[in-house]
This record gives structure tokens, C-alpha cells and sequence, in this order.
């Protein structure tokens, strides 16, 4: 008898062309399911995920979903996973059982995203590509002030990629705050669903107000001007981490 399993996964996506499988180099998503297939006897086990992480791009939270038998105990079937997902950057945090009508992806109901940006002189050792090294001082007080403009429901093409595929740009932003941590400042993100780039582009935008280039208010303008020119930078992947994704009822509760 198959189960349907809900699977809460960390990863480095350093070394990754993302989640998704490709003809160009290794995947999160190949590796996954090659280590589920040898649970089930070299059959191919496809996976479905809550979100698709770029190249670079890390995960502390990421859920996906695989079937397998129904046999298997939780924390036998994350340890016989994470045995099998050796020597990749890529852990099993939890494993759950679900109902048949549950969807790693459908089923969500918020993303939650985390970008970083060191901003100090220094060149990071300790965090290479795990954040975006900004050297020229940022005012994370105005960067939190310009945010602020950006949350609840609106046109988001001037945050969306050229090669995004969603069928609208409209999106509701429910979260976006932007802290000093030290050397660090922090971007919290959240929404039920992001745009192809949007957290990445926001963040390049972002640092044109740590910059004081522009006053807060004119966040508006960037983003009612519903053009992709006229926002910043798409900031690059090191920094950004799918942190959580959560649902009405939460399968590993």
C-alpha cells in the first residue's frame, strides 16, 4: 500500500542548478529522488515541492512531497533517506504522513523567504555564498521605511523576471521587513506565492534606498510604474534562503 509523504528538507544550493531537474548539472530535486527510489526497490519516485529555489539559492524549510509504501515510521524513513542523499548538502528534517488530497505546492498557504546582506568591509570567509557582500554602508532604517510601500496586493511586474512564467504579476506581499543584525541586514519576506526573481529584486532595490540614492516614497513610484527597468538590480542567490512554508494544518505538527 503507498503513503503519501510530506517532507521538510534543508539545503545548500550552492552547488545546485536548483530544485528542479535539468539537462546542465545536478539538482535538489534529482538527488532526492534517486535516494527515495533506492527505498523502493530502484522504482523512480517522483517528488512535487512547495517552492522551486533557484541555482544558489539555499533552503531551511523547503517541503516537498514523494509516495512511497505506508510501512516505513517517520523517523526510520528520514534516516533512511538522509543515509541515501550522502554525500549532498541536502537534508531530511522531518517526514510526515498525509492524506491523499494534501499538495506540497496547492496546499500551501504562506512562503516564507530570508535574504541577507553583509554589509562591511571585509569580504566574507565563513559565509561564502551564503550572503550578498554589500561594502558601502547601508541605512536599514530607510530600507525598512521604502519596504513598507511594497506590502499588500499589487501589480509586481517591476520585481518579476523576464523569464517568469506566471500567468499574472499580481501577488500579495504580507511581510516585508528589513533589520540590522550587527553586520547583517536582514529581509523578511512573505507571501502565499512570489514571482520568478521577486524576493531577489526587491532585495536589489532595496540596497538603492540603503544607498539614500532615493527617498522612501519613491518605492511607490518604482513599483506603480509597472516596469522592470525602472526597480534595481536582481540580487544575487548566495544571500537568499526559502526559510518556511506553512500550512492550515501543518503536517509534521
Amino acid at each position: 500500500m503507498s503513503q503519501i509523504w510530506a517532507l521538510r528538507l534543508e539545503y545548500d544550493g550552492s552547488g545546485f542548478v536548483g530544485w528542479q531537474r535539468q539537462a546542465n548539472g545536478v539538482s535538489v530535486q534529482q538527488v532526492l529522488e534517486e535516494a527515495a527510489s533506492k527505498l523502493a526497490q530502484g522504482a523512480a519516485v517522483a517528488s512535487i515541492v512547495a517552492g522551486r529555489t533557484d541555482a544558489g539559492v539555499h533552503a531551511a524549510g523547503q517541503v516537498a512531497q514523494i509516495t512511497l509504501a505506508a510501512e516505513w515510521r517517520p523517523e526510520r524513513l528520514r534516516e533512511a533517506l538522509n543515509f541515501h542523499l550522502k554525500p549532498h548538502p541536502v537534508v531530511v528534517l522531518q517526514a510526515a504522513k498525509v492524506s491523499d488530497g494534501w499538495n506540497a505546492r496547492f496546499s500551501a498557504r504562506a512562503r516564507h523567504y530570508r535574504y541577507v546582506i553583509l554589509n562591511r568591509r571585509a569580504r566574507p570567509a565563513l559565509d561564502v555564498n551564503r550572503v550578498w557582500h554589500v561594502h558601502a554602508p547601508l541605512d536599514a532604517e530607510a530600507m525598512q521605511a521604502a519596504a513598507q510601500f511594497l506590502l499588500g496586493k499589487h501589480d509586481f511586474t517591476s520585481f518579476r523576471a523576464s523569464s517568469c512564467q506566471a500567468k499574472s504579476p499580481v501577488r500579495t506581499l504580507d511581510r516585508l521587513e528589513v533589520r540590522r543584525d550587527g553586520e547583517r541586514i536582514v529581509v523578511e519576506a512573505s507571501g502565499r506565492s512570489f514571482l520568478h526573481h521577486q524576493v531577489r529584486n526587491m532585495a536589489g532595490t532595496l540596497r538603492w534606498f540603503g544607498e539614500r540614492r532615493h527617498p522612501p516614497e519613491f518605492m511607490r513610484v518604482i513599483l506603480e510604474s509597472v516596469s522592470r527597468a525602472a526597480a534595481g538590480p536582481t540580487a544575487p542567490p548566495d544571500g537568499l534562503t526559502l526559510s518556511a512554508v506553512t500550512y492550515d494544518a501543518d503536517p509534521f505538527e
